[in-house]
């Protein structure tokens, strides 16, 4: 049976991936909210992106499923957001979700009275319940109950969660952040470095460049060659681990475990770029080779595989493809024999696959017979242990690469998320034009350039409004926060890179409508979004997420533009952003790393 749902005329890929669902979406407007007042129902509200492997879990198992669908559209109206599309509903419904549960992540699915107010959140859900974990059969029956009979709770306790939210985003600016703080920001990262694998967790483990690039900060602040040495180290086995694609180029987005070997397989625009940037970053003081590598291969990925006509950038591709989760990136031991013939033994040494395959199944755990490949010693040790020069080492690897991406290019490629967002591209943009800038690539800055060219001539409008969804041709979503931080901070990178002082009358321009929409002027700092988009709260963060924190960079931009304008106001609206997050960071101060990094290099 072919079903259709509200969301068959929207843009988004994630949105579209979900139009043929029984489930009756709506997506996010006045239109479902009066629904769900007039029918007297709950709203379920579902957020994720296209590339998200557990997003294409729970739309398979569940939101396909018409036993489910039923449930759902009896008891509640849905809503479908793409997080990516809009970061301002996500923010909000994600804070609810961190609030209760101490933890977030996609999908995210929230219930809501008709007002749009949470009582619950969790993220993803099975069908059916399993071990601690509740399933949708079970769950959505619960609420229905509940909304019919306890009510008043669910209202009063959806009124204390947004009372809590409101009463966290009060704050009163205190000093910069100074030595103390700084230093412990550097104790927690150190407390928490893998001190054989590299990284800051256990499983899953993700790159944290932010965290990265604070420490290579820090490293000059405190000439500290142990800081420097954990962003270098973690860095390099990165680089070894399945989380690199050792063919294509670039960075999955995290690992399932604690070697990096194994990742969820979406490769994200903001990865790459800031992976980019804190590489050209450790680059420069370290002058490691390795690292060279590193960034060659994470700006081939943004230039070759993620380039739009138009020369901006496309956000994502996706884990999965028609063959199942990572299998574009996946060999049997046959496929690679056949491949790699005679330099067999040398390539096992670098690369180990087993007939049994080394990679598992992410939800049962067995092997399928399939490889990853990672390497279990870095390319010199390897050229060492064989009895062969490094430079012979790397013309092996050169050809295997050139072998096994031929053939992996005969496959189903995985599905692209064509959106372009400017935020992003903002982070791509600083990340080429400072590499660039670094190794001499001329022809990384260009690639900037044409991506600075296309979001001036597409996605601002003649009144200076930047906007932050370009999706075939169409241009919507006026811009938040990020969008105009991250790109202000891209034009005076591409200023550093060429000389051209356009970019800087550019940025300026870009600054003053930011501080026009989204600046507390009565506080300090700026909101994410601007007053006409509030839900029932405002957020104003500098801690840093999946990205990087829009304050931060705002506080760069400040920084920087108040020298090369003369822009007393300025300076003086990033000391008052440097000091309302105080008492934030002082909780926390880990995670607020790039904001730190900013103070380091510029006030202290």
């Amino acid at each position: 049976m072919e079903y259709s749902n509200k969301l068959a005329g929207e843009k988004s890929p994630y949105l579209l991936q979900h139009a043929a669902n029984p489930v009756e979406w709506f997506p996010w407007g006045e239109e479902a909210f009066e629904k769900a007042s007039r029918e007297d129902k709950p709203v379920f509200l579902s957020a994720g992106y296209s590339t998200c492997h557990w997003c294409h879990v729970m739309e398979e198992e569940s939101f396909s499923d018409p036993e489910v669908a039923e449930l759902l559209n009896d008891t509640f109206v849905c809503i479908k957001v793409d997080r990516e599309e809009r970061p301002d509903i996500d923010d909000v419904y994600m804070a609810v979700c961190q609030l209760m549960n101490n933890s977030g992540g996609w999908p995210l699915n929230v219930f809501l009275t008709p007002e749009g107010k949470p009582f619950f959140a969790a993220t993803y859900f099975p069908k059916r319940s399993r071990g601690q974990m509740p399933g949708l059969m079970e769950m959505v029956p619960r609420i229905k109950f509940l909304w019919g009979t306890q009510r008043e709770s669910l209202v009063r306790s959806a009124d204390e969660i947004v009372s809590s939210l409101n009463n966290t985003s009060i704050m009163d600016p205190g000093d910069i952040p100074g030595e103390k703080i700084l230093d412990r920001a550097y104790r927690n990262l150190e407390k928490s470095f893998d001190q054989k694998w590299g990284g800051f967790s256990d499983a899953p483990k993700f790159p944290m460049p932010a965290a990265l690039m604070f420490l290579s900060a820090y490293s000059d602040w405190k000439d500290s060659g142990k800081a420097l040495d954990m962003a270098t180290e973690s860095l390099k086995m990165m680089s070894l681990g399945g989380i690199m694609d050792h063919l294509g180029g670039g960075f999955h987005r995290y690992s399932t475990d604690r070697y990096w070997k194994v990742p969820h397989f979406e490769k994200m625009l903001y990865d790459q770029a800031l992976i980019l940037s804190a590489s050209a970053d450790i680059y420069s003081k370290t002058k490691d080779p390795d690292i060279i590598n590193i960034m060659e291969m994470t700006a081939s990925c943004i230039i070759s595989q993620l380039s739009s006509p138009g020369g901006m950038f496309y956000s994502a591709s996706s884990a999965d493809s028609e063959e199942g989760e990572g299998r574009y990136y996946l060999w049997s031991l046959e496929e690679l024999k056949e491949l790699i013939g005679s330099d067999w033994d040398l390539f096992c040494m670098l690369f180990p696959v087993a007939e049994e395959g080394n990679f598992q199944e992410d939800q049962t755990g067995t092997r399928n017979g399939l490889n990853i490949l990672y390497m279990q010693i870095s390319p010199e040790k390897c050229a060492q242990k064989a009895g062969i020069s490094t430079e012979d080492m790397m013309s092996h690897i050169r050809k295997w690469r050139k072998d096994l991406l031929a053939r992996r290019n005969r496959r189903t490629l995985p599905f692209m998320d064509k959106k372009i967002l400017s935020d992003w591209n903002g982070l791509a943009i600083s990340a080429l034009s400072s590499a660039g800038e670094i190794l001499e690539k001329q022809e990384w800055i260009e690639a900037a350039v044409r991506c600075a060219d296309g979001i001036d001539k597409q996605m601002i409008s003649s009144d200076g409004i930047l906007y932050h969804r370009s999706m075939d041709g169409d241009i919507d979503i006026s811009g938040f926060l990020d969008d105009y931080a991250f790109y202000a901070e891209a034009l005076l990178e591409l200023h550093r890179s060429t000389g051209q002082f356009c970019y800087i009358e550019k940025a300026e321009l870009l600054v003053d409508k930011m501080i026009d929409l989204f600046h507390d002027s009565d506080k300090g700092g700026f909101f994410f979004v601007d007053s006409e988009r509030e839900l029932f709260f405002r957020p104003k963060d500098a801690y840093d997420g999946a990205s990087v924190s829009g304050n931060a960079v705002a506080l760069k931009v400040l920084l920087s533009l108040s020298e090369l304008v003369d822009r007393e106001d300025y300076r003086e609206k990033a000391l008052l952003l440097a000091r309302v997050f105080s008492g934030r960071i002082e909780k926390i101060p880990s995670s607020h790393t790039f904001l730190l990094k900013t103070i380091m290099e510029n006030l202290k």
